[in-house]
């Protein structure tokens, strides 16, 4: 199994370029005009989703981050949402490759272009919160989702889409109680320090597993890794020699881990449980490594790759006049557990590469030829 290259860049010249979605329908009637404060005039369009209103719009969808399979996949994912709405006249999409000044000029431009709606993420945080509430105040409908820039709903954009990690540690966490009644030591692993989805889901879990047979053992609130393979490899390493009892590893992007499990059979110990989220390459390799590790249990949660579609549908609901969903925030499902098989037991699919997420709506397959490009 190769390792996952968390943050290798992937080509995606060709979405960043602005992309025409097909014209409207002639059925379409054309609505009022609206604001980043609230909504376009119109109403929902015949044969369309609920979502997708009559009034004509561009729209854009924009990274602050785009270079890895996760965002490859995402990416197609929020243009494919945002194509089930015929109202949507032109498509436009920018990546901030990693520069705060580069993602904050691409929400300038964007505005500049003339876009109504525009979907963002927002990797650099509170830093393109002043951008964000421009182009709010300028008229533009603006969604930030997934990582939270601060700010207010109403004041500095239209609404934030959040995930739900939260959610998603509660699930964990009631796994872990089902399947180590007795106690557990847990080793949890994050991303950069601070990261609020790292410390949001550290508070859940010792929230629900706050029994004293459950002890969380490594940095607290939880080991950085900057989601890199390399450093967690490290990472892992140190406190296999640290700990000689982990029973259970928590991780909020299970990928990341392929390449530092083997660090566990190194040290002559079965890989412990493995609580996360999906990705074919973990997948596959629980599937050639259960029979050799006996202590080797995966659950994994959908790794979100939707959560962008429930901000397309919200934007463009908002810009066209269409019905804007009840829920802003993604709710991510458990997706595997290889001990109740429920909702599905492990998925491997071996035609397809290990930089595919299955649980996501675009099929593998699909997957696979974004990553060909």
């Amino acid at each position: 199994m190769n390792k996952r290259t968390v943050r290798s860049l992937i080509a995606v010249t060709a979405a960043v370029a602005s992309l025409t979605l097909a014209a409207c329908s002639s059925s379409s009637k054309s609505g009022s005009g609206g604001s980043g404060a609230g909504g376009g005039g119109g109403s929902p369009l015949a044969g369309a989703p609920s979502w997708c209103g009559s009034k004509k719009v561009s729209f854009a969808l924009l990274d602050g981050f785009g270079g890895n399979s996760w965002r490859l996949v995402t990416t197609a994912s929020g243009k494919a949402e945002a194509s089930k709405c015929p109202s949507v006249t032109n498509y436009y999409y920018a990546d901030g490759q990693g520069n705060t000044q580069k993602a904050i000029s691409d929400i300038q431009g964007m505005v500049a272009k003339g876009v109504k709606a525009m979907v963002v993420f927002p990797d650099a945080g509170k830093a393109v919160l002043p951008a964000l509430t421009s182009a709010y105040k300028a008229g533009v409908i603006t969604v930030p989702y997934r990582d939270f820039p601060g700010g207010k709903a109403g004041v500095n954009y239209t609404q934030y889409i959040s995930s739900d990690p939260a959610r998603d540690a509660d699930n964990w966490a009631n796994w872990i109680k089902t399947n180590f009644p007795s106690g557990a030591n847990i080793l949890f692993v994050s991303g950069p320090p601070g990261n609020t989805q790292g410390v949001t889901e550290h508070d859940q879990l010792t929230k629900v597993l706050s029994d004293p047979k459950y002890k969380f053992i490594g940095d607290q609130p939880f080991s950085v890794t900057n989601w890199d393979p390399s450093l967690t490899q490290q990472v892992l390493t140190a406190n296999i020699a640290k700990f000689s009892k982990i029973d259970v590893i928590v991780s909020d992007f299970g990928p990341s881990l392929v390449g530092a499990l083997p660090q566990f059979q190194r040290s002559g110990r079965s890989i412990p449980a493995l609580v996360t989220s999906d990705g074919n390459s973990l997948s596959c390799f629980y599937e050639a490594q259960k029979a050799s590790n006996p202590d080797f249990k995966l659950m994994t949660v959908a790794t979100g790759n939707d959560n962008v579609r429930l901000a397309v549908q919200y934007a463009v609901a908002k810009a066209t006049g269409g019905v804007v969903p009840s829920s802003t925030t993604f709710e991510a499902p458990v997706f595997e557990d290889s001990v109740s098989k429920k909702p599905h037991d492990v998925q491997c699919d071996k035609s397809v590469p290990g930089d595919v997420y299955l649980s996501a709506q675009m099929p593998g397959s699909q997957q696979a030829q974004l990553l060909k490009k």
